[in-house]
C-alpha cells in the first residue's frame, strides 16, 4: 500500500500558510496547540451547515479567531448578534479573551471543504452517493478548478458489504509540491453507518516563490 500524507501539511510553507499564528514553547506549545484544536471543533459543532472552509487562529493579547465560510449570513446572524454570542460563548469555554471575524468564500464551489460539506449533508438526506459526486465535481470544474478527485467509503447505498468508490476529473498533480491542491475530509452519518468523504482539488501552480528565488540568484556571467 501507498504512504498517504495529507495534500494541506505537505505544502505548508509552500503553497499554503499555517492556520494558526503564534509561538510557544515546551509544554505552553502543547496546550496551545490543544486549544486551537478544540477551538476549531467547537466552531464547527456549532455551525455545521455554514459552509466553514477555514477557521485562522491568531494569539496576541487576545484571541483573533477568523471564520472563511461560503455562507456568513448564517454565522453573523440578524446585526450581527449571533457573533456577540460565539464571543462570549468561547470566552467561558476556553477562559480567554476572544475577537471573532467573518471573512466571505469568494469561489465556494472550487472549495474542497464546502465540496465536502456539500455531499456531506446530500447523503445524509439520503441522496444517491454517485449523483451528489458527479454534481459537486461539474460545479466546482466550472468554477475554475483544474481538477477535482472524490472517494467515498462505507455501506454505500446501505449495502452489507462497505466498498470505496473513487470519482475524478481533471488532473491532480499530488507529487508536485508548488501544485495548489486543497484537500478536506468530512465524515456523514447515516443510519447504516459512518460513510467517509475525501475531496482534493487542485486549483493550478504557484510560481511566486520560485520566480523570486530565481530573481534573487545572479546569472553565472554576470560582472
Amino acid at each position: 500500500m501507498g504512504q498517504k500524507v495529507n495534500a494541506n501539511g505537505l505544502r505548508i510553507g509552500i503553497t499554503h500558510s499555517w492556520p494558526s499564528t503564534w509561538f510557544a514553547r515546551g509544554r505552553k506549545y502543547r496546550d496551545l496547540f490543544l486549544q486551537d484544536q478544540l477551538i476549531r471543533r467547537h466552531i464547527i459543532k456549532k455551525l455545521p451547515d455554514a459552509g466553514i472552509s477555514e477557521i485562522l487562529i491568531e494569539r496576541g493579547k487576545k484571541i483573533h479567531v477568523s471564520i472563511v465560510s461560503s455562507k456568513p449570513g448564517i454565522i453573523i446572524g440578524k446585526q450581527g448578534a449571533a457573533i456577540d454570542d460565539m464571543r462570549k460563548e468561547l470566552d467561558r469555554a476556553f477562559n480567554g479573551s476572544f475577537e471573532v471575524d467573518i471573512q466571505e468564500l469568494r469561489n465556494p464551489d472550487a472549495d474542497a471543504h464546502v465540496i465536502a460539506e456539500t455531499i456531506q449533508g446530500q447523503i445524509v438526506r439520503r441522496m444517491p452517493y454517485r449523483r451528489a459526486c458527479k454534481m459537486a465535481m461539474e460545479k466546482g470544474m466550472q468554477a475554475g478548478a483544474q481538477g477535482v478527485k472524490i472517494t467515498i467509503g462505507g455501506r454505500l447505498n446501505g449495502a452489507e458489504i462497505a466498498r470505496c468508490d473513487l470519482f475524478k476529473e481533471g488532473n491532480i498533480p499530488l507529487q508536485t509540491l508548488r501544485a495548489n491542491i486543497q484537500f478536506a475530509r468530512r465524515h456523514a452519518v447515516t443510519k447504516f453507518g459512518t460513510i467517509g468523504i475525501q475531496v482534493w482539488v487542485y486549483k493550478g501552480m504557484v510560481f511566486k516563490n520560485v520566480q523570486q528565488a530565481q530573481s534573487s540568484v545572479l546569472p553565472s556571467n554576470a560582472s
